[in-house]
Parts: C-alpha cells; structure tokens; sequence
C-alpha cells in the first residue's frame, strides 16, 4: 500500500509490533483480514456519518499499519503465493470501502451540482481503482508487465485521504470534488498506459520485467 520509502518508514516504525505479534503466534493471514476489517467499517461508518477529519486520521493509521502481515510473514518465513493473492484481494476491498464512504458522504451530505459531480468522480475512482490493478495483474498472467501509470494504490489512497482530511478541518466540499475529478483522471491514464504497455510488449515478443510490482 505505502510507496518504497513509505515502507522503509513502516517497517522502522511497526517492526517492533509485528515481532510482538509473531512472538504472540498471530497469523499474518489474521492481521491482513482484521486489518481490512477495520479499514471497511472505519469507511463505512465514519465517512458517511460526516466525521471526516476522524475518519482520514483513522484510515491514514491503518493505511501505514498495513505492511505488518508482509513483516510478520517474512519474519516467519512465511511469505507465500497464497499470502500475495490474500493482501492483494484485501487491498481490493480496502478500497472499495474507502472510495464507498466517500460516495456516500457526499450523497448524504452535498447539494445539487456540487453532489453529482462529486458522487460521479467518487463512482469513477471506486471503478478504475479495480481496472488499475487488474490490468497489471492480467498482463502478469499472461507472462508480460504493466508496472506503469501515474495513480498507483499508494498515491490514490493519500489523495484521497489528504482531501477528506482536509475537508473535515472546515475547506470547502469543492476541494474533494476537485482532488476525486483528478484522481480519476489519472486513473484512467495509468489504464491507458498499462494497456498501451500490454500492447507493445505483445506485439513485439518482449519478455517480462523484472521490475519491482506495484499495485
């Protein structure tokens, strides 16, 4: 979930917790679907009940928290395809409840063309923020890579947490409409350019990458 410096962060920081965690005998498995648990209803409550300030807070703390399964697994030797397949799906979730509340607030709580607008680009981010990663997950399937694009899952999510906080401190409602209207927009690029990167390396036989995999 974190960009590569933001992992290095969390794994500094929540190194300690997730030792403890192992020490305890937690599964990375119970900590990657509890964490998603949370991340649902913290979305799925607070944001539509208006709490917005809260709920960014809230969500930004489990968003950082997330790597813990990856730390736990790695500390365990544990890392495994069915861990990777696990986090993945779960993440997919994360976010659909994040991008949900953020629909639902503002059809709860905005007015008129200000309502659609932001409801709409809300329903656009919460689509394409599942083609983003199928998209590179397909092309991994079919022995190519799509590790390309300008909104990846770490910059989505701090988008759109960075605007919901800040709307919650008392700026206008326009500041998330503005900031989903772009998220969505960069989202459909990152499509185009994964697809456009899918297409060049089939019609030309290149290999897969080795590059690092991003979501």
């Amino acid at each position: 979930m974190l960009s590569r410096t933001g992992r290095g962060f969390a794994t500094a920081v929540f190194g300690p917790a997730a030792r403890l965690l192992v020490r305890l005998g937690v599964s990375p498995d119970v900590v990657t679907v509890g964490g998603t648990l949370a991340t649902s209803v913290a979305a799925l409550t607070l944001l539509p009940g208006g709490h917005l300030a809260v709920g960014a807070l809230v969500l930004g703390a489990l968003v950082v928290t997330d790597n813990l399964d990856g730390q736990m697994a790695r500390l365990t030797d544990r890392v495994s395809r069915w861990g990777a397949f696990l986090d993945s799906t779960m993440d997919r979730v994360a976010d659909a409840a994040i991008f949900s509340g953020v629909l639902l607030w503002a059809l709860d709580h905005l007015d008129g063309t200000l309502r659609t607008w932001t409801a709409a680009f809300a329903l656009a981010c919460l689509v394409l923020g599942s083609v983003v990663p199928y998209a590179k997950a397909r092309a991994e399937g079919l022995g190519m890579t799509a590790n390309v694009g300008l909104a990846e899952r770490a910059d989505r999510l701090v988008v759109v947490l960075v605007a919901t906080l800040l709307v919650g401190l008392g700026l206008p409602a326009a500041v998330m409409t503005a900031a989903l209207g772009l998220l969505a927009l960069a989202s459909a690029v990152t499509v185009v350019q994964r697809m456009r990167t899918v297409y060049v390396q089939a019609r030309t036989g290149s290999p897969a990458d080795p590059a690092e995999h991003r979501a």
